[in-house]
């Protein structure tokens, strides 16, 4: 899909209904832009919550408190940096 818009003196753009749709935007969702070989990419940003889930936890973890997590996470940062 090609939809064309113009920018403002300010640097706005509308995005245009049809790609708003496209990409299910709502008012007060957050676009990223990527610029890349002179072409700019726009994408919805996913909301922290619609994240839940996406990564897959090994059978072996699932269940560890998040403390527990942290300090493991912890010690092995610093185990690196000796």
């Amino acid at each position: 899909m090609d939809e064309r818009a113009r920018m403002t003196s300010k640097g706005q753009v509308t995005i245009p209904k049809r790609v708003r749709d496209a990409l299910d935007l709502q008012e007060g969702d957050e676009v990223l832009f990527r610029v890349e070989r002179r072409r700019a990419i726009v994408a919805k940003t996913a909301d922290f919550l619609q994240l839940a889930g996406s990564v897959a936890i090994p059978a072996g973890k699932r269940g560890t408190p998040w403390d527990d997590v942290i300090s493991r996470t912890r010690r092995q940062r610093a185990a690196r940096r000796r």
